[in-house]
């Protein structure tokens, strides 16, 4: 037992205070299943699903398990979209906080695995699959420090456009306004990067409809001409007004008319 103890400890070093670990990991720690095992009998682990486990005396959020996706798994598997513009202190004014549903994107061929699916988190997690910036899938990303750890979210420039590829079906255009509007302070090179090789063209259409309304400064330093818009019409939701110049129709509420040459909500 003096020896398991000893492991433990040593275990305990090098795990992060208040995330998950998965066998994978453990057993590269020295960890078999079988010591896990003896673990959870003297309660110094629980298990939060099959081939991962929890400090017995810590408590867990899903960004504690999200470490050990992204870590420990090596899945590419980010925070974004609205969730991450909270992190970034972006989204203050909308119904988030405590509780607040989680937005986690993903490649169409990574799935999150059972375990973390499966665990009560306490919050809705949506999982989204994407290939919205398919050749520079890492474009765009940042990690944010957690207590003692770091997990990989959207920089605040791609957390928008992936609000807006989630319009209509799991978030407003209404809301999407709001956010747009704190915008104040992006990166025009990486909005160009981005703008440059997301493959919607609903995303992109959006993104300038909403900047141009709200005048931000760092417009003026994009080139638009690189910029591939597509052809055709689109339309987002039912009952819309129709832009002409970025060609799409926007919900009635928040639609964006013209008038003279200019457009306006």
């Amino acid at each position: 037992m003096s020896q398991n103890s000893s492991k433990i400890n040593r275990l305990l070093k090098k795990w992060p205070r208040k995330t998950v670990a998965v066998q994978s990991w453990l057993t590269q720690m020295g960890v078999s299943r079988q010591l896990v095992a003896a673990y959870q009998k003297t309660a110094w682990l629980n298990r939060v699903g099959r081939g991962a486990f929890m400090l017995a005396d810590e408590p867990i959020d899903w960004s504690g398990g999200l470490y050990a996706i992204q870590t420990q798994m090596g899945l590419s598997i980010h925070v974004g979209g609205k969730t991450a513009l909270q992190m970034h202190g972006y989204a203050h004014f909308l119904p988030l906080g405590f509780g607040a549903p989680v937005s986690l994107f993903g490649q169409p061929d990574v799935k999150l695995p059972a375990w973390f699916r499966s665990y009560n988190w306490g919050v809705d997690i949506g999982y989204f699959t994407t290939n919205l910036f398919s050749d520079e899938t890492n474009l765009g990303l940042t990690t944010k420090q957690i207590d003692t750890y770091n997990i990989i979210i959207s920089t605040t420039e791609r957390a928008m456009m992936e609000v807006l590829y989630l319009i209509p079906q799991a978030e407003s255009f209404e809301e999407a306004k709001l956010l747009m509007e704190g915008l104040t302070t992006l990166r025009p090179r990486l909005v160009q990067s981005l703008l440059e090789t997301c493959d919607s063209v609903k995303v992109k259409r959006l993104f300038m409809l909403l900047a141009e309304k709200c005048h931000h400064g760092w417009l003026e330093q994009l080139d638009l001409s690189r910029v591939q818009f597509g052809k055709g019409k689109r339309v987002i939701g039912e009952g819309g007004r129709f832009n002409s110049k970025y060609q799409i129709s926007v919900p009635d509420r928040q639609a964006l008319y013209e008038y003279e040459g200019q457009s306006f909500f």
